[in-house]
């Protein structure tokens, strides 16, 4: 990215509840130099996928889909306790839309993360905005986070409305690009977006 720039911004709409997410958080921050290159920053988005498509919160995971996140999360060689339902993640997500500074987010999307697909505190979800606000040493107010689901459910919606059919999905500009690649492949989708990005905010100036 040349100097004066303005930056890129790809959205990334994810889940709490979805392993495959947890996968994408571990390989994006791979690529850290290769976007500071392209100029392109990621901003997570979260929404609620059992929302999304209609799924039974606490329902159990088909073992095709279980096969296809331990297929996956081998190759991408990031290891996880696979949940053996659908958690409901609301209220965390809806959580994370109450810290708005982008570092404080990080921190507790980091922590939640390490929570349920490390330790497998497979019920951290359902406490995480006061329990592991609390591990943080932060106070988040439940009124604030019940306020917050409405901004989910609208976010949510957003994305049906945007042709987003899973997470996690990269949002390269209004098109949708869903699941966790190979870095070598997002990289080189990376790269064609940013290159374009910046071509057709170059014939936008002349």
């Amino acid at each position: 990215m040349s100097a004066g720039e303005a930056p890129i911004r790809v959205r990334v709409h994810y889940d709490f509840a979805s392993s495959l997410c947890y996968v994408a958080h571990r390989v994006v921050p791979r690529l850290r130099d290769e976007l500071e290159t392209l100029g392109i920053e990621i901003s997570w988005t979260p929404l609620d996928l059992a929302r999304l498509l209609r799924w039974r919160r606490g329902g159990e995971i088909p073992p095709d889909r279980a096969e296809n996140v331990a297929r996956v999360s081998r190759e991408l060689e990031v290891p996880l306790r696979m949940p053996p339902f659908w958690l409901d993640s609301r209220r965390a997500m809806a959580a994370a839309l109450c810290l708005k500074d982008p570092a404080v987010e990080a921190t507790f999307r980091e922590r939640v993360f390490t929570a349920v697909f490390e330790e497998g505190r497979f019920d951290a979800l359902g406490t995480a905005p006061e329990s592991l606000c609390q591990e943080l040493g932060w106070s988040l107010e439940p009124a604030r986070i019940e306020a917050a689901l409405d901004e989910l459910g609208e976010r949510t919606e957003a994305a049906r409305e945007a042709q987003v059919s899973g997470v996690p999905t990269f949002m390269l500009g209004p098109w949708p690009f869903g699941g966790i690649q190979s870095e070598e492949t997002l990289t080189s989708f990376f790269r064609r977006f940013a290159a374009r990005e910046r071509l057709r905010s170059a014939k936008d100036i002349a």
